[in-house]
């Protein structure tokens, strides 16, 4: 199935197969749906008022793995604003990343819009200044070690001092926007494992990067770079108030 994106049309997922059974989803594997088929149906409407409680979020069973689901329908609705805009190349991933959970689970999220896959479910760290257990302080500062809310691009990767790294361009003003150039990256590091999250109740934080653990490192990197959205979110009232992709009516 193909999920098409138009500025002048609505996007709804009709299920055509009841769920049948449960679904498990490991650490990191890639899940098929082969009982949820799905198809697209497109009314004429705008892109971006996309029914948010579309089927994907039950289908996968996310509430059951932990990710709000405002987060997730915070995360489309910004999606469908950056794809009317122009600013995403590869509109079939879409990343969340929830800081309403403590770093001890599994907050990031891989989804794939078109075949319908979780493709990835793991640990993601926050900066220090942001919290030890929980992300609280958020920041768009040099020097502040805070992570930074909102909506991102995924740009180029290089190798850098944690070796293969993915870089980020923050795409709303004054909440992100400095994340090129602060070096907010996806990169490894050995602090982000279950091991830690069980041993102390928390992983390693980093100085803001959403750092994940070495041995996924490669495939999500591969799998969201060029040009895919990732949203990092939290329930933070100011960031929900201010962000222009979420209140397209602020000037």
């Amino acid at each position: 199935m193909r999920l098409y994106h138009f500025k002048k049309l609505r996007i709804y997922l009709i299920p055509v197969a009841m769920l049948m059974g449960s679904f498990v989803f490991g650490t990191s594997k890639s899940k098929t749906l082969k009982k949820n088929a799905a198809i697209a149906a497109p009314v004429p409407t705008s892109a971006k008022n996309i029914d948010k409680n579309f089927f994907l979020y039950d289908s996968l069973q996310l509430s059951t793995l932990g990710l709000s689901k405002a987060a997730f329908e915070y995360a489309l609705t910004g999606y469908n604003a950056l794809i009317e805009t122009g600013k995403i190349q590869k509109d079939n991933i879409l990343t969340i990343i929830d800081f309403s959970l403590p770093s001890s689970q599994k907050r990031l999220f891989v989804i794939d819009l078109v075949s319908g896959q979780l493709l990835f479910n793991t640990f993601v760290s926050h900066g220090r200044g942001s919290g030890t257990v929980l992300a609280t302080r958020f920041s768009n500062a040099f020097n502040s070690f805070k992570s930074s809310l909102g909506f991102y691009t995924t740009a180029d990767t290089y190798n850098g001092k944690h070796g293969y790294s993915l870089r980020l361009e923050g795409q709303e003003a004054g909440i992100n926007d400095n994340a090129y150039n602060r070096g907010i990256v996806i990169h490894s590091a050995k602090y982000v494992s279950e091991n830690e999250a069980k041993e102390r109740g928390f992983i390693g934080r980093s100085q803001g990067c959403p750092a994940i653990p070495e041995a996924l490192k490669k495939p999500i990197i591969e799998t969201i770079r060029n040009g895919s959205c990732l949203f990092v979110y939290s329930p933070d009232k100011f960031y929900a108030s201010h962000s222009k992709l979420l209140n397209p009516t602020i000037s």
